[in-house]
């Protein structure tokens, strides 16, 4: 008989938006508490923490990239111009062609700069009696977004000499 009651009371209840209304008073509501609300948002937050600084350090690493290609290919340049006159060039002209940009140049060349290439002459080589070689140092300089990254500025010099500013590892 109890059952019964129960089934005529919910039958009889009414439902306006979610809320159902039941003889007597009681009404019952659908939807979130405020506490499962809150854990989800907490669980959120912490995705959150955890995902963008490994994003962000993927995007620098592969930025890293567009430095590492500018220096190689300002490197092969040289080498081949020294192939040809026997010395080194610190002008773009002889490198680049007429109407070439000047030092330093924008890594990439197209769209948003992350790095500046230029020649660095703080970063000589020098033989065993003292001397310098005809030679060349380049080095790409972190700019915009890449400013804070962790390997800092990138340096090839003649000999093929790879480093960076920081006591980074992995970053050639």
């Amino acid at each position: 008989m109890r059952q019964i009651l129960k089934f005529r009371e919910y039958a009889s209840a009414e439902r306006v938006g979610g809320i159902q209304f039941r003889p007597g008073g009681l009404l019952s509501a659908r939807g979130f508490t405020l506490i499962e609300l809150m854990v989800v948002v907490a669980i959120i937050a912490i995705l959150a923490a955890i995902a963008i600084p490994s994003y962000t350090s993927s995007v620098q690493k592969s930025r890293r990239s567009a430095a590492k290609t500018a220096l190689l290919d300002l490197a092969t340049r040289e080498e081949k111009f020294y192939s040809l006159n026997n010395a080194y060039s610190s002008t773009p002209s002889d490198l680049f062609g007429t109407g070439a940009a000047p030092f330093p140049m924008n890594a990439p060349l197209t769209g948003q700069a992350f790095y500046q290439v230029s020649f660095n002459n703080t970063y000589p080589i020098t033989t065993a009696s003292g001397t310098s070689p005809a030679t060349f140092a380049i080095q790409a300089v972190p700019i915009n977004a890449q400013a804070n990254d962790q390997c800092g500025t990138f340096y090839l010099n003649s000999a093929g000499q790879e480093s960076v500013s920081t006591t980074a590892t992995s970053c050639w």
